[in-house]
Parts: structure tokens; C-alpha cells; sequence
């Protein structure tokens, strides 16, 4: 009543008298809504009517504090703070303060001194938990959350802070027993299950976390992060048609999501119906064209069936959202040797390298596409940069023996092929399949001859 009188006040301009707890009810509901201008319109003709209002003037402070005006803030709780010395909403107001200016041990300290003054310690205990929080200081925000929770067993912030704490701790073991404490004093609480079945996956306990997401969702129908949970779980023991069932059941719950579509997908893969698979990714990235990784999982399936045009046209969209990533670049390589594209291969495998991806396979790839393209020297300086790498290597010493022969420098080839018959003698087929010229040579099919009757 009082709200819609000072609403029409504001309307037609006249001045109505309000009471002390009416104006404190009107401020309220305004920060409340978030109507800060007339929360503002409120302190301001509050004040006019009750202006020794140490109350009136500590919601001014708070609207300060919103409005990043805490000089006006802080002459105004020392003026508060003479009137009322022992008054806890000043502390927790100085903290806040405090905590906006960086000053986090500060703010504790204030927080502190606000629990010697107050009766209701609960909402102190949380602000000061989020100070400690902020410092990284995990054990006593647990410990100053844990009192929250103590207090009201429904608060499920705090008990949502506790476990981040056990979680930033490791301390999975410990947020285990806790969480089993809590629910049997409060069964039927559907955020512990959860929470408990997530310190079960994390452990890889999953008969425990599906135990425990189980409860969670019999106890809410449509506890969307339960079913979420539980169907992770599912996978994790190969499970995968239950947990499609599970992902299905959060469409059903909620608007689609690309993870979810992503996850089905990834079911039906592992169940080998591939069909069902490439429409479920094609779902993810048309929920979420940029989603690079179901660009790459429908590149991968079209690799495996063989349909390399297709492949090479979605791993273009998931390269066009990260060009930065090495593995896209290699399987662009891969894709393209099949397609006969040996310029686009070569394209690919040189990305590779420029983003540090020094593999053994991608020199070798490299090496092995610009011999077939006949660019002999480019193949062989890539071989010699691989070397510098992998010293001891078999693969790139018989290449480089062939490189050598191929390009007219027979010593510095015969040099290269006792090095590689000393890494390895049986891996000279690769001469063989890459060189046959070279491997053919009498000379050179001499030393191999002789070679292994020396190492008889």
C-alpha cells in the first residue's frame, strides 16, 4: 500500500508523509528490483522527513557504494559511526568498501568486528566467507561457509561454496564424507546428491556417482544438472544407450544445447550408428556454428567412412574457427593426401611446424609429399631440421640417404645409409617403397648385403 502511494506521489507531485519503516520497505523493494533512481528518490526524500535516520542513512551508503561513490561513502559511515559506535551494518558497510577497493584482509578484518555487534551472523559469515574467497584462501572460506550451512540446511550457496573450496583443496575425500553427513540429516536435498555424485565422478567411483546422481533426480524430476550428470556418468561405464536416454530426457527439460547434441552424438558413435551419430553433430553446430569441436567430429566420421570430399569440407569450417590448432592442420594434411591434393597436404603439414607441432610425423609427412611433388631439396632441408630433433632417428636417415643419392651426392648418401643401418638395418623397406631407384642401386644393394652378413 505504502508503494503505490509513493509511486503515485512521485506522479503527481505532491508530498505524502511516510513513516520511518514504510520508507525502509519502499528503498528496500526498489534495490531489490534493481530500481536504483528511485531507491534513490526514496533515501533522498526520506531523509527530508526523518533526517536523524541512522537506518535512511545507511541505505544512502549503500546506494553510494552501488554508485562507485565511496568517498561520499566513507564521510558518511564515519558521521554513522559517531551516532551509532556499535552498529554492524557500519562494519559491514566499511568491508564492502574495502573488498571494492582491493583491500580484502581489510575487509575481513572489518567483517570480523561486525560479528562482535551483530545477533544475525549468517549473512556476515557469508560476506566474509566470499573476502576469504577472494584471498584464495580456501580452508577458511570452507570453514566460514560450513557455519552457514549449519545454520540453514537449505542454504545451498553456501553449501555450493563448501564444495568449490573441498574442490579447489583437492580435498575430494574429505568434501565425500562431508556431503554424507549432510544428507543424512537432510535425505531429501537433491543439490547434495549431486554434489556428491560429482566428488564420486572426479574420484572415477562411478557406480558411486551414478548411485548418488540417481537419488538426485528421483528426488527432482527435472533436475536438468542431475540427468546431465548421470548420463557422463553412464558414459564413463559404457553405458552409452542409457545415457542417451538421459541426455534426451534434458531436451525434454530445457532448451537444446550443443553440448547436449554433442554428447548423443558421441554415443551413438561409440554404439557404431553413424548415421545417428553425423545427425546429432550436425544438430551441435547448427545450435553452435562456431563450435570447432563438432566440425571435427563430423571431419573425423567422414574420414573414417572413407568420404574424404566431405571431410575436407568440414574440417575448412572448423579451421576457419581455430586456424591456430595444430591437430586440425595435420588432419587437413591427411585429408587432402587422400584427395590427391598434395600442395594443400604440404599447406598443411608447414602450419603444423609454424605452430610448433615438431611430431616425427609431420617432418616425415613433409618430407615424404615434396619428394612426390619432385621438390628434392625442399624435402631434403626439412629432413636435416628433423634431424636437429630426433638425432637417432631411422625414418628420416634412410630418407635423407635417398635424398642424397636422388640428388647426385652418392657419399654424403652412403654416409646416411650406414647411420640408418645402424639405428635400424630392418627398416630399409622404406628405401625400398620410397626410392626404388636408389634401392636398386648395385652399390648400394652391395653395402646392404654386406652389412648383414657383418652383423651375423
Amino acid at each position: 500500500m505504502s508503494l503505490l502511494k509513493f509511486e503515485s506521489m512521485l506522479k503527481t507531485n505532491a508530498v505524502y508523509f511516510f513513516d520511518l519503516v514504510e520508507f525502509e520497505e519502499i528503498i528496500v523493494h526498489y534495490l531489490d528490483a534493481g530500481k536504483h533512481a528511485l531507491a534513490k528518490k526514496a533515501v533522498k526524500l526520506g531523509l527530508q522527513q526523518h533526517p536523524a535516520s541512522v537506518d535512511l542513512k545507511l541505505l544512502q551508503v549503500e546506494i553510494y557504494v552501488f554508485e562507485d561513490e565511496l568517498d561520499k561513502a566513507s564521510m558518511l559511515l564515519k558521521i554513522i559511526e559517531r551516532l551509532e559506535p556499535n552498529n554492524d551494518e557500519v562494519f559491514i558497510q566499511k568491508a564492502t568498501i574495502s573488498s571494492k577497493q582491493g583491500n580484502h584482509k581489510e575487509a575481513i578484518e572489518l567483517l570480523k568486528k561486525a560479528l562482535t555487534f551483530t545477533d544475525d551472523k549468517v549473512d556476515v559469515w557469508s560476506l566474509l566467507g566470499m573476502e576469504y574467497l577472494y584471498l584464495d584462501d580456501f580452508k577458511n572460506a570452507r570453514l566460514t561457509f560450513i557455519k552457514c550451512v549449519h545454520v540453514d540446511f537449505e542454504d545451498y550457496s553456501a553449501l555450493y561454496n563448501v564444495v568449490y573450496c573441498f574442490d579447489m583443496e583437492q580435498e575430494h575425500d574429505a568434501a565425500i564424507t562431508y556431503l554424507n553427513a549432510y544428507v543424512d540429516i537432510n535425505p531429501y536435498c537433491e543439490v547434495a546428491w549431486h554434489q556428491l555424485g560429482r566428488q564420486y565422478f572426479i574420484l572415477e567411483k562411478y557406480k558411486k556417482a551414478l548411485n548418488a546422481f540417481d537419488y538426485a533426480v528421483i528426488i527432482d524430476e527435472s533436475f536438468i544438472g542431475g540427468y546431465l550428470e548421470k548420463a557422463k556418468t553412464l558414459e564413463q561405464l559404457g553405458s552409452y544407450k542409457e545415457a542417451i536416454d538421459n541426455y534426451l530426457i534434458t531436451l525434454e527439460l530445457d532448451d537444446a544445447t550443443a553440448f547436449v547434441y554433442l554428447r548423443v552424438g558421441e554415443c551413438h558413435e561409440k554404439l557404431l550408428n553413424f548415421d545417428k551419430a553425423i545427425s546429432f553433430y550436425k544438430k551441435a553446430v547448427h545450435e553452435d556454428p562456431l563450435l570447432d569441436k563438432g566440425w571435427m567430429l563430423l571431419t573425423n566420421l567422414y574420414y573414417l567412412e572413407e568420404n574424404y570430399q566431405k571431410a575436407a569440407y568440414y574440417i575448412s569450417k572448423a579451421l576457419k574457427i581455430e586456424e591456430d590448432n595444430s591437430l586440425y592442420w595435420r588432419q587437413y594434411a591427411e585429408i587432402n593426401l587422400k584427395l590427391n591434393f598434395y600442395e594443400e597436404a604440404v599447406t598443411g603439414f608447414e602450419k603444423c611446424l609454424d605452430l610448433n607441432d615438431d611430431s616425427l610425423e609431420i617432418f616425415i609427412g613433409l618430407a615424404d609429399v615434396l619428394s612426390f611433388l619432385g621438390e628434392f631439396n625442399d624435402a631434403l632441408n626439412t629432413l636435416i631440421k628433423a634431424q636437429k630433433v630426433y638425432k637417432n632417428a631411422a625414418e628420416i636417415a634412410y630418407r635423407l640417404s635417398g635424398l642424397f643419392f636422388i640428388l647426385n651426392k652418392e657419399k654424403y648418401g652412403f654416409d646416411h645409409l650406414i647411420a640408418a643401418l645402424k639405428i635400424d638395418y630392418d627398416y630399409n623397406i622404406v628405401l625400398k617403397e620410397l626410392y626404388p631407384i636408389v634401392y636398386d642401386n648395385k652399390k648400394v644393394q652391395k653395402l646392404l648385403v654386406d652389412f648383414k652378413k657383418a652383423m651375423e
